[in-house]
C-alpha cells in the first residue's frame, strides 16, 4: 500500500458492521453495501429489531426500502471483536437508535458503541450526524480529534472533543467524516486502515 493502491480483495476475511434505521441516507448505505464487499469484506447491517425477525426501513432521500435482519442487541464481546469496524452512518439513524426506554440506561446501540470503544482492534467509524449516538458517552470522545456535520460542532465541543475542519479525520481507532456526502472518502479511509492492518478484528 506504499503506492496508495489497494490490492484486490484487500479486506478479504474481515467483517464490517454498519448500523441502520429509518431515514438512512440511501447513497451512503448502498455504497457501503457494495464497496466493502467489493474489497472482500462481509458487511452486516445491525439494528434494534424489537423482537421481530426483520424490519424494513425507508430511506431519507427516496424512501427506498432496506430490510435489516441482524440485531445489535445480545452481541457478545467475542462477536464484537470479530468486526474490523463498526460504522455509525449519517442521516437520522443515530437519533433513532439512541432512544432508550429508561433514561438512566444507555440505549442498546449506544451501549454497543461504548463497548466497541473498549476494543482497540475494532475501528469506530462515525460520520455526520452519527455523532449523536456518542452524546451519552462523552468520555469516549473527550480529547479526540474529530469532524462532524456543522450542526453538531457544539455537541462535539461539549463532549470535550477537538473539532478538526477536514472531510475525514483519523485519531487512533476512531475515524470520523464530515457529512453523508463524504461517505466515499470516509469508506476509502476505513478500507485503507484495515488493509494496513488496523482494525483487523479478532478473526
Amino acid at each position: 500500500m506504499s503506492d496508495g493502491v489497494l490490492r484486490e480483495g484487500a479486506l478479504s476475511g474481515t467483517r464490517i458492521a454498519v448500523l441502520v434505521e429509518s431515514d438512512y441516507y440511501e447513497p451512503e448505505i448502498f455504497y457501503y453495501q457494495r464497496r466493502f464487499a467489493e474489497e472482500g469484506a462481509e458487511v452486516d447491517f445491525l439494528t434494534r429489531l424489537w423482537g421481530n425477525d426483520s424490519i424494513t426501513f425507508t430511506g431519507h432521500e427516496y424512501r427506498a426500502p432496506f430490510t435489516a435482519t441482524q440485531s445489535l442487541e445480545g452481541l457478545s464481546d467475542a462477536e464484537l471483536r470479530r468486526y474490523a469496524a463498526l460504522i455509525v452512518p449519517s442521516g437520522m439513524v443515530a437519533d433513532r437508535l439512541r432512544y432508550t426506554e429508561d433514561v438512566d440506561v444507555l440505549a442498546p446501540a449506544t451501549e454497543l458503541l461504548r463497548r466497541a470503544f473498549e476494543e482497540p482492534t475494532v475501528l469506530k467509524g462515525i460520520i455526520c450526524h452519527g455523532m449523536w449516538l456518542a452524546s451519552s458517552i462523552p468520555d469516549k470522545i473527550r480529547g479526540r480529534k474529530v469532524v462532524c456535520h456543522n450542526n453538531l460542532i457544539g455537541d462535539v465541543r461539549n463532549m470535550g472533543g477537538e473539532y478538526v475542519d477536514e472531510d475525514v479525520v483519523v485519531d487512533g481507532d476512531l475515524v470520523t467524516g464530515r457529512t453523508g456526502a463524504h461517505h466515499h472518502l470516509f469508506a476509502r479511509r476505513i478500507i485503507e486502515l484495515i488493509a494496513a492492518g488496523r482494525g483487523r478484528g479478532a478473526g
